[in-house]
């Protein structure tokens, strides 16, 4: 299984426990400046019949959209997931590079929408849309005295 990681693409550096246990993630830009998150698929993101689950590619759909929406202001907007939409439409086996190419379709006042398209070289695997909540600043939670 090829290791190498495409010129451009560097490791990324946000995501909590749940999103580096299924890494490592790298990220790039295209031509419009867009974020482009993207994994080399392994053996672990596989299902019984040897090519990539759909639960992990749902996961890379939803991330990566949350990750382009919410990186789309400055500071960074805390988002949730309200809705989405995925089409499976290929597979993906383990030492391909997945792409996730993300395009924010709006985002108002209270609500974002953007769509995706999982890509491995010029084939689609996957698209996906969501409707993101934006949310305010997490406050810190207070540590126990002890």
């Amino acid at each position: 299984m090829s290791t190498n990681i495409p010129e451009g693409f560097q490791p990324l550096m946000r995501g909590g426990a749940f999103l580096r246990s299924l890494g490592p993630w790298y990220c790039s830009r295209d031509h419009k400046q867009q974020m482009i998150l993207a994994i080399r698929i392994e053996e672990r993101h596989t299902n019984i019949r040897h090519i990539v689950h759909g639960g992990f590619l749902v996961t890379m759909v939803d991330t990566a959209m949350g990750i382009v929406v919410s990186s789309s202001r400055e500071p960074p907007q805390p988002i949730v997931t309200v809705s989405l939409t995925t089409n499976f439409i290929a597979s993906a086996e383990p030492g391909d590079w997945l792409e996730a190419h993300v395009d924010i379709d709006r985002i108002g006042g209270r609500l974002a929408y953007a769509s995706c398209a999982l890509r491995v070289g010029d084939r689609c695997i996957m698209t996906g849309t969501g409707v993101f909540a934006l949310m305010k600043p997490a406050t810190p939670r207070e540590q126990p005295d002890g």
